[in-house]
């Protein structure tokens, strides 16, 4: 406990093991240092917000963390006994078919408990569980977690401002100002600990408030005071009957003393992980019913749209050049359509990683294969959509190999598109994943189209070199050479005196492609796809690292250049 920025949620953070890169010093457990992985797979973390799964009833929740944390260890059925036994005691009976969505802040908060206790963890760390609730809820929830504790678990959280009901309810308090402990014992000894430094706690005053009171400095500077009274809580207690003898903690015997080292692993194994993990998303995707819709009516209508722009134009000699500009809008719909909308939901959908990452639901290779799987279906019915009509309409070679080119390219595109907006969104908030996604694709779309009405010759090498490195590039090639490679010349209307670019060589000459091919632009698109996916894999392993993230290096780079070349500014 402790006022605001007295650092509750980085000392809670630490303990937990969650954000412990840039930290010095030692953790010890029953005497021992601390081994991560092994405290890893015995504790959970539930974070100040509520982080649920969207578009999943209660019930559904529960099965997939049973199913995650559980694996084959136990049946169907006695997994689903626990999982009402949980509900029953945490109060959700009610609500186990209610989507998350519609639950109230008690009860999000008591299913984000219910989440965790599925394999009976022995340790719970809770970062204010308390924010956002009322009076009544408040109460539930230290009540529920006061029961969990009498069930031989360790219950850490942090509060702010207690009422004088909830603080009695508390074993043990440890109070930190300005990042030092101010007390460590039991709350009904904060009254005669504060007597004893000097400060008299008024009559029928909360003693939690009149704590916050004097570590907030209200009454005067007694923090080194109160730090040199407990040495700065290092393992020890204030007693109450003792005053000037203050008691070690005893080593008792636990859980972590005992345990075999086959605790480091999963439940499930990385099949099973897969399948769940794969399962939920679908379903997730299924139910989110207004993304669907305006994905689906987005594709229509830029299909509509480019089909009336472009109507006939695929075999018309006199309008070659105009078709291959709908060849490029072509790529320029599949590479943003499928970007924006990861860019503004992954950020969040991050949080709620790091979150079952961390307390061991899963491996991140698992959900990353899960995630790619997930989005398939999704990219090969939208783009199915969209080229039924366009295809048709602007009168394109209806040839079987020809339109497969022709869709296999989009969809590539489409994929690698989508998987540089997770690499960024991996790392950004929502506002600047929105803003870094389009600064990043411009250049990529004008080097797409860069070199027409040149010669391959004409294009200085340092554009080609760049070009190479524009994967819509590659879509342009691919799909100007799904239409026009080893086709003969095209249809000039009567009308026209003389066409042009009658001939398909022409059109490569023209637009720079005369020393292109097909699969060699293919293959260099599933090269650049899967650089994207190998970015977007490392920069979420990046992300989930207790380490210092590359966003807080480059900030510390650029504060020592500030300090050192710039002192002035």
């Amino acid at each position: 406990m402790g006022p605001s920025g007295a650092g509750k949620s980085t000392l809670l953070n630490v303990l937990a093991g969650y954000k412990c890169g840039d930290t010095r010093g030692s953790i010890m457990v029953n005497g021992r240092p601390r081994d991560m992985r092994l405290f890893r797979k015995m504790s959970r973390y539930i974070m100040q917000d509520d982080l649920l799964q969207p578009s999943l009833t209660v019930m559904e929740s529960m099965e997939f963390s049973a199913d995650l944390k559980l694996g084959h260890t136990l049946s169907k059925k006695c997994k689903a006994e626990a999982i009402e036994k949980i509900l029953e005691m945490l109060r959700l009976t009610k609500t186990k078919n209610t989507v998350m969505d519609k639950l109230s802040g008690g009860e999000k908060k008591r299913l984000s408990i219910a989440l965790e206790l599925v394999n009976n963890p022995p340790v719970i760390f809770l970062d204010e569980p308390t924010t956002g609730l009322d009076d009544l809820s408040s109460t539930q929830c230290i009540s529920l977690l006061r029961e969990l504790a009498s069930g031989h678990r360790t219950i850490v959280c942090s509060i702010h401002t207690p009422s004088a009901k909830l603080f009695n309810m508390f074993n043990h308090v440890y109070i930190v100002a300005d990042g030092q402990c101010a007390f460590s014992g039991a709350g009904q000894d904060i009254v005669p600990y504060l007597s004893h430094i000097g400060l008299n706690c008024p009559m029928h005053y909360n003693p939690a408030d009149y704590m916050i009171e004097v570590c907030s400095k209200e009454y005067g500077d007694h923090l080194d005071k109160m730090t040199t009274a407990v040495e700065n809580g290092k393992c020890l207690r204030w007693s109450r009957d003792k005053i000037e003898n203050r008691k070690v903690f005893k080593r008792t015997a636990s859980q972590y003393d005992t345990v075999s080292k086959k605790m480091y692993d999963f439940s499930a194994s990385g099949m099973t992980q897969f399948c769940v993990l794969l399962r939920r998303m679908m379903i997730q995707n299924k139910r989110d019913y207004s993304f669907l819709l305006v994905k689906f009516l987005m594709y229509l209508l830029l299909g509509i749209t480019v089909s009336g722009m472009f109507y006939k134009f695929g075999n018309n000699a006199a309008y070659t050049i105009f078709n291959y500009g709908s060849i490029y809008i072509t790529v320029i719909i599949f590479s943003y359509i499928p970007l924006m909308p990861v860019l503004l939901k992954f950020p969040t959908e991050v949080q709620m990683l790091k979150r079952e990452y961390f307390n061991r639901w899963y491996g991140l290779n698992a959900y990353f294969c899960a995630l790619t799987c997930s989005q398939i279906p999704l990219q090969i019915a939208l783009a199915t959509i969209y080229i039924s009509l366009t295809y048709w309409f602007t009168d394109q070679p209806l040839e079987i190999e020809r339109i497969l080119k022709y869709f296999i390219v989009c969809v590539i595109v489409a994929l690698s598109s989508e998987s540089m907006g997770y690499a960024i969104s991996s790392q950004f908030s929502v506002t600047n994943s929105v803003f870094m996604g389009p600064c990043l694709s411009c250049p990529l779309i004008l080097l797409a189209s860069y070199g027409l009405g040149y010669t391959s010759d004409q294009i200085p090498t340092i554009f080609k070199l760049a070009m190479r490195l524009s994967y819509l590039r590659y879509g342009v090639e691919a799909l100007v050479m799904s239409i026009y490679q080893d086709r003969g010349k095209l249809v000039c209307p009567p009308e026209i005196d003389v066409c042009k670019i009658k001939d398909p060589s022409v059109l490569f000459n023209t637009v720079g492609m005369s020393d292109v091919n097909y699969w060699a632009s293919l293959s260099m698109l599933c090269v650049m796809f899967f650089m994207f996916k190998i970015s977007s894999y490392v920069m979420l392993r990046w992300r989930l690292s207790t380490r210092p993230s590359i966003l807080l290096r480059l900030g510390f780079i650029g504060r020592l250049i500030k300090v050192y070349l710039f002192p002035r500014y």
